[in-house]
C-alpha cells in the first residue's frame, strides 16, 4: 500500500457560515430577527443576534489560507478568508487537493454547542433560528456536495425536551449526528450524570444518532493561573475529555443506554491506553465501591460506546491496539489552526509508518471506523477507485486548484476584486 492509496474521511472540520445562510430557511415575516453579519465601522465582520455581536468567525477559526505568521485571535473579514472556508465549491475543491473524500463539518457562528442561541433572551426565536441552521447545513451545505458532506446538528441547549424533539426532527431529514457541549455543567447546565438529559439522550439512541462531543466548550473545569499565556487554551482543552469520559463511564449513562454512541471530536487518542488501564485497575483493586459494568472491565464498556478521533497522535498510533484499533477515527480540522490542510495524507500517513501500521489499521483508522460509527457510504457518488488520495489530487491538479497560502492582505484584495466574501457595512 503507498500513501496514494488511502482513503481520508475526516469527521471534524468546521464550516465558516456564509452571510446569506439564512435566506431561504426563516418565514419572511422573521427574516429581519434573523442572525446577519454586519461590516462595523472599524472594518470588522461579525454576526449579530437578537442585538448582540455574538462572534467574529476569524482569528485561529480560519487561518488555512494565511502563512502561520498571521495566524492569531484578531478579528477581520470575510474577503480575508480563503473562500473553501465558506463557500461550498471551494470547500469541495480544497478536499480534492488535499485527498479527503468525505468531511463532518462543525458550526462556527453559533458555537459547538449552539451558545449563540443558547445565551440570546429569546428563546422561541432562538430555536426557530437553531432549526433553520440546522435545515441550511443539511438542504444546502451537505445536500449540495454530491454525498461528500456527513450531516451535523445542534441541540437547543436550554432545554433536553427541544432538544429531543430537535434530534427526532434531524434524523427524518436524514441527519443522524448531532453537535453537544462535552460537559454541559461547565457552562451551568445540569451534568451528563443528573439524567436531566435523559430525554434527548433517548431520542438520540432511538434514531441511531451520535452524540459528537468536540473540545472546547468545558474549559471552566480547569482553573488556570491567571497568568496563563494563550498555549494553555490550545493545548489543555483535549485533557478536559478525560473528565467527560469519567462522567460518562462511571454515570448513568452508558448503563441507561447501552446502544449510545459518542464521538470524542478531536479529544486525541494518546491519553487513552493510560486512563483505560487506570479505570480496570481502579474497579479491580477498589472492591469497596459498587460499579455496574455487569461483569465487564471498564474499558470493554468504554471501546463498546466511543469512538476516538485524532489529527495528529504519533504515540496514540503506536499503541492503536492498547486502545482498540476498532474505535480510532481521523480528523482534517479544516481550516483551524490544528489543520494538516493540504498536507494532510503525508502527515498521517507519516504517523502511520512510523507506527508500522499495516494496510488492515490504516484503511479502519482513516475511514472504515468513521464510516461505521456514523452510519455512512463514501461510495454513493464517487466509486472507490476515484476516492483515494492520488485520485482526488488528480483531479484537483487537472482544475488547477492552487495551496498557496497568502497574506490575508493578499487574500482581501483578490477576493473583493472579485466580489467573494464581500459584506457591506
Amino acid at each position: 500500500m503507498q500513501m496514494d492509496d488511502m482513503i481520508l474521511v475526516s469527521i471534524d472540520d468546521h464550516s465558516i457560515e456564509p452571510p446569506t445562510m439564512y435566506e431561504g430557511h426563516v418565514p419572511a415575516k422573521y427574516r429581519d430577527k434573523a442572525p446577519k453579519v454586519v461590516r462595523t465601522p472599524e472594518g470588522i465582520d461579525q454576526w449579530v443576534f437578537q442585538g448582540t455581536a455574538t462572534s467574529t468567525p476569524f482569528g485561529m477559526a480560519a487561518t488555512v489560507g494565511w502563512p502561520a505568521e498571521e495566524w492569531g485571535r484578531d478579528a477581520g473579514t470575510y474577503s480575508e478568508l480563503r473562500p473553501g472556508c465558506f463557500d461550498l465549491k471551494a470547500r469541495l475543491s480544497d478536499m480534492d487537493a488535499n485527498g479527503v473524500l468525505a468531511s463532518m463539518c462543525f458550526p462556527s457562528m453559533a458555537g459547538y454547542n449552539a451558545r449563540t442561541f443558547a445565551e440570546a433572551p429569546d428563546k422561541n426565536l432562538s430555536l426557530m433560528m437553531l432549526q433553520a441552521y440546522n435545515d441550511w447545513h443539511i438542504d444546502e451545505w451537505c445536500a449540495g456536495s454530491d454525498g461528500r458532506l456527513i450531516p451535523l446538528g445542534m441541540l437547543p441547549m436550554w432545554d433536553a425536551d427541544l432538544a429531543a424533539a430537535e434530534v427526532r426532527r434531524l434524523a427524518k431529514k436524514g441527519c443522524r449526528a448531532v453537535s453537544f457541549l462535552e460537559a454541559p455543567h461547565a457552562q451551568g447546565y445540569p451534568s451528563l450524570l443528573s439524567g436531566y438529559w435523559d430525554p434527548m439522550l433517548q431520542a438520540v439512541v432511538d434514531e441511531g444518532t451520535v452524540l459528537c462531543l468536540h473540545i472546547g466548550g468545558g474549559m471552566s473545569l480547569i482553573k488556570l493561573a491567571p497568568e496563563a499565556p494563550a498555549d494553555h487554551s490550545v493545548i489543555v482543552p483535549t485533557q478536559v475529555m478525560t473528565l467527560v469520559a469519567q462522567d460518562l463511564l462511571f454515570g448513568p449513562a452508558f448503563v441507561k443506554f447501552p446502544t449510545l454512541k459518542v464521538a470524542f471530536s478531536e479529544a486525541g487518542i494518546g491519553w487513552l491506553p493510560f486512563y483505560l488501564e487506570r479505570v480496570d485497575r481502579h474497579v479491580q483493586n477498589q472492591k469497596w465501591l459498587p460499579n455496574h459494568f455487569g461483569g465487564k472491565l471498564p474499558s470493554e464498556v468504554f471501546r463498546e460506546h466511543v469512538l476516538a478521533c485524532f489529527i495528529t497522535d504519533p504515540i496514540g498510533l503506536k499503541n492503536r491496539h492498547e486502545i482498540g484499533i476498532d474505535i480510532i477515527a481521523w480528523e482534517c480540522d479544516y481550516p483551524h489552526t490544528d489543520t494538516t490542510w493540504p498536507e494532510s495524507p503525508e502527515v498521517v500517513w507519516g504517523e502511520l509508518t512510523e507506527a508500522q501500521a499495516g494496510e488492515e489499521d490504516i484503511h479502519k483508522i482513516t475511514w472504515q471506523n468513521a464510516c461505521r460509527f456514523f452510519g455512512f457510504d463514501p461510495f454513493t457518488r464517487i466509486a472507490k477507485p476515484d476516492a483515494t488520495v492520488g485520485a482526488l489530487r488528480r483531479r484537483a491538479a487537472a482544475a488547477g486548484i492552487d495551496t498557496t497560502r497568502m497574506s490575508k492582505h493578499e487574500w482581501r484584495r483578490q477576493n473583493e476584486a472579485a466580489g467573494i466574501g464581500v459584506v457591506a457595512r
